[in-house]
């Protein structure tokens, strides 16, 4: 990474540059640390300071308060027409944590390594000089290590600072951030890390809807969305957020259709497909495509020779249980509209082939189409292996293109009444049969599709 062509890093060293030219402490501090010492470009540049919120305040002269009772202020700065928004922390000591989220009280300190001893994960209490970094030292040179962290970065291992059942019993949701670091890093969590979360798993159903649904967002779209699952069931907290993830397992399925094995195996080998920086509402629909299967499980008949192991209604099934977890997590109505459209339809690239035209034209216009594309790949993929029906949509999505996909209407229902039909419920009905015949092609004009209601409906 370019150390000054990057504007959140050039105004997080300016920030840094200007405080300690005012006789404070400062450094680049937590995950750009993390993400300099392995080489990875980091998302934002944090800063920690001696500095009081007040101070840093009238240091700058574009801030904005976003947690003065936390010692957190934004410092603004515009650099190359961006907006950057610079997240500057004061040290800090915790008090208790009597709701499991947040402390009851901060102290402010002068000391970088009390600061340091307060965070969540030795990778994440690093601290940086950026002074003599900026200057051209090795980045391994200029750090503050109090807790190990470049050692555990070297081993690969998510740990808690301090005391593991300390730190989880302050903030929850540290159960969830360590199954993201250690999933997006590819890390495993140090064992007395990992016993606290088994000992605590419970614990996370204190944490609010939305903080837990952003959480287990990140662990999907982050890359490693495998790992995380497979972390979130081996700390117990799966089946704490996600029971109807977790009954997914030993579900079997038809080995003809599925010889990979049983639902959760499925489940885990599409989420292994997913690359990072997917959307959301693709991850969740991979995530939640067959989540009615457990539910409408059916073994073979053994008086039936011949007879497969079914799955009747999952889908709709599937659709219902989907809505449940994406109320209980409290997903936006546009984002569940999309999930709940994935799981919905998941299953209809079985009859694209054989499709009327104007129920393939209706199927290809679904929003997002790409998104139905993405998941029925990695459903194939993670199964039998067979893409022709996935090459088959792909390829008529585009050639069709949206003209023809979704045509300007030949009949509205102002047509219809200037016809002499009087509004009523089978307006619909009429509408639809007349833009059938137009997406067949069957019709290329207003008057030709009238003539299509009249010979249907009459009048």
């Amino acid at each position: 990474m370019a150390r000054v062509d990057d504007p959140r890093y050039v105004a997080a060293f300016r920030i840094v540059r200007r405080l300690r030219a005012l006789g404070h402490a400062a450094y680049f501090a937590g995950g750009c640390v993390r993400d300099l010492l392995l080489g990875v470009t980091p998302q934002d540049f944090d800063v920690a300071t001696s500095a009081t919120p007040d101070l840093v305040q009238a240091a700058f002269p574009r801030t904005e308060l976003v947690g003065a009772h936390f010692g957190v202020v934004l410092v603004i700065d515009h650099l190359a027409k961006e907006r950057v928004a610079t997240e500057v922390a004061t040290f800090r000591h915790d008090g208790a944590y009597s709701d499991g989220r947040r402390p009851d009280a901060v102290k402010f300190s002068l000391d970088p390594r009390e600061d340091v001893l307060r965070r969540d994960f030795t990778i994440n209490g690093l601290l940086l000089n950026a002074m003599e970094y900026d200057a051209g030292d090795r980045v391994e040179d200029c750090v503050l290590d109090y807790v190990g962290g470049r050692g555990d970065l070297h081993a690969r291992l998510v740990r808690a600072i301090g005391e593991p059942a300390v730190r989880f019993a302050e903030d929850k949701l540290r159960m969830l951030r360590a199954v993201r670091f250690a999933a997006r890093l590819g890390f495993s969590v140090e064992r007395r890390t990992m016993d606290a979360m088994v000992h605590q798993a419970e614990t996370i159903r204190v944490v609010s809807a939305e903080r837990v649904r952003d959480e287990l967002t990140k662990i999907l779209t982050e890359g490693g969305a495998r790992r995380g699952l497979e972390l979130l069931d081996e700390s117990g907290v799966l089946a704490q957020v996600l029971p109807e993830i977790k009954r997914m397992q030993g579900v079997e399925q038809p080995p003809q259709y599925h010889p990979e094995g049983d639902v959760w195996t499925h489940t885990l080998m599409m989420l292994e497909q997913l690359p990072p920086g997917s959307s959301a509402t693709l991850a969740w629909g991979m995530l939640l495509h067959d989540v009615g299967k457990p539910a409408t499980f059916t073994a073979p008949d053994p008086g039936r020779p011949g007879d497969r192991i079914r799955f009747n209604g999952h889908v709709d099934v599937g659709v219902a249980v989907a809505r449940t977890i994406l109320t209980r997590l409290r997903f936006s109505n546009e984002e569940c509209e999309q999930i709940l459209a994935l799981v919905k339809h998941h299953m209809q690239f079985g009859d694209v082939m054989q499709m009327k035209e104007s129920t393939l034209k209706r199927f290809l216009r679904l929003p997002k189409f790409e998104e139905h594309l993405a998941l029925h790949r990695a459903d194939c993929m993670s199964s039998h292996g067979k893409l022709d029906l996935y090459e088959f949509a792909k390829e008529r999505y585009e050639e069709l293109g949206e003209e023809q996909i979704r045509p300007r209407l030949l009949l509205t229902g102002e047509d219809l009444i200037a016809a002499g039909y009087k509004p009523g419920p089978q307006f619909k009905g009429m509408l639809e049969a007349a833009e059938d015949a137009q997406l067949e092609g069957a019709v290329t004009t207003k008057e030709e599709a009238l003539r299509v209601v009249r010979e249907r409906f009459g009048g």
